[in-house]
């Protein structure tokens, strides 16, 4: 059910949002970060780095807050799992899904992708970063085709462009979800000075206005463990699937 995987490698490294508390997976991250439940027998950022590696990615830099320094301690730099890890920290307060990659910058360089701690994506990477580059767009947002199914759909994709992009107040035209995979340009941060607390939904939703958000759509469904649900679901895809 997985894509290919890619035999080249792919130069650009990836964000991973996981500095969250995590709070809808109570009990279970009461002691532990989301990114060390296990799944199916491993820890759940070893089930992403097993994809990320699949598609080529070398380096990854994980954004921390919550229990940040189990993850650092369990993973290292990641030599085990085939992808050099970094590690930045939001610091006493937390920076929100955009602050944090703001202050992730100098590790990540001038173009990234980033990918939400709790989401599982079998997709293939290497044409959405060609969609990218040639968009010229300071940032591309992935979209699937969701009709409300798995989630509540929360962008207006049309002619291969997204129109609108509200998680707050979805319209009923809005038939595709933000997929959880994105891609940006270091000079779409410009605007936020360092240690600003913001989401990055905000970003996302100015670039729309702006018409700077490029959109990729993918065919593969997601799957997440921000929930008890979706945990159970993932588990039983992956012992199934022997993933």
């Amino acid at each position: 059910m997985s894509p290919s995987s890619s035999s080249a490698p792919l130069d650009l490294p990836v964000a991973i949002l996981a500095g969250g508390l995590a709070t809808r997976l109570r009990p279970l991250s009461e002691k532990i970060p989301k990114s060390l439940i296990p799944v199916a027998g491993l820890p759940f950022l070893a089930r992403q780095l097993a994809l990320l590696r699949a598609q080529g990615v070398t380096r990854a830099v994980l954004c921390l807050g919550y229990l940040g320094r189990m993850v650092r301690e369990a993973f290292g730099h990641g030599e085990e799992h085939g992808i050099h890890l970094d590690y930045s920290f939001d610091g006493p307060a937390p920076l929100g899904t955009g602050g944090a990659l703001r202050h992730a910058l100098p590790l990540l360089g001038e173009k990234f992708f980033v990918l939400y701690g709790d989401s599982y994506l079998p997709t293939a990477y290497p044409p959405i970063a060609a969609a990218f580059l040639r968009s010229g767009k300071p940032g591309l947002m992935t979209v699937y085709r969701n009709h409300g199914l798995y989630d509540t759909s929360n962008v207006l994709f049309s002619q291969g462009e997204i129109r609108l992009y509200d998680k707050t107040a979805p319209l009923p035209g809005m038939l595709h979800i933000d997929y959880g995979l994105s891609l940006f340009h270091a000079s779409a941060f410009a605007d936020y000075p360092a240690n600003q607390k913001f989401d990055l939904a905000e970003l996302m939703r100015r670039l729309v206005t702006a018409r700077q958000l490029a959109g990729f759509e993918v065919s593969e469904r997601f799957y997440e463990i921000g929930s008890h649900a979706g945990l159970a679901e993932l588990e039983s895809l992956l012992n199934t699937n022997f993933l």
